[in-house]
């Protein structure tokens, strides 16, 4: 897997997938024009192309991104506390989606899909904005939370999609995939 995301290796890990971490520095812009529900697979793919010189001909590279829309916006990992704050002001109270693109190659074949889910925040103070900023610094996660944190257990009502797709990877989905691969 090419990914920098402690959260994605916990995950394949929790799922008893056997891999590797191969980091890269990988581009995330897209075109402005690009329709919203095709970015998350447009950075998966990107990143593939910059990463698959690193795996052998028997192996088999994960990429991802993800991504929270909420209308027409894009809500990527924010630049710093105050547009995490911005952000989170924004997320409060409202329902969004997490969309995570995934591309699986190998040096024959390539699947790319993405997996949506949606998320209902209750109403976040801004006390409880900057708490959570503060103390958790989400300036690595799209949208400026992790659902696994205190932002997570506290503020979110309810999803409908998997918890795994909102922490960052589609396990399930990733699973069904690599019997393409067999």
């Amino acid at each position: 897997m090419a990914s920098k995301s402690p959260r994605r290796k916990q995950l394949l890990s929790e799922a008893g997938f056997d891999f590797e971490i191969r980091t890269i520095d990988a581009d995330e812009s897209y075109p402005d024009t690009m329709p919203i529900d095709e970015v998350a697979v447009y950075i998966a793919k990107k990143k593939a192309i910059e990463a698959k010189s690193m795996i052998a001909e028997d192996e088999l590279l994960i990429t991802s991104d993800t991504i929270v829309v909420l209308g027409e916006n894009i809500y990527e990992k924010p630049k710093d506390y105050d547009d995490a704050v911005r952000m989170l002001r924004i997320l409060s109270g409202q329902k969004h989606q997490v969309i995570t693109g995934v591309c699986l190659w190998t040096h024959e074949k390539e699947r790319l899909f993405s997996e949506t889910a949606d998320v209902y925040f209750s109403e976040l103070s801004n006390d409880e904005i900057d708490y959570y900023v503060t103390k958790y610094q989400p300036y690595d996660k799209a949208g400026a939370y992790a659902i696994q944190e205190w932002i997570g257990h506290c503020k979110i009502d309810k999803i409908e999609g998997t918890y795994a797709n909102i922490m960052g990877l589609p396990v399930n989905r990733i699973y069904k995939e690599l019997q393409y691969f067999i």
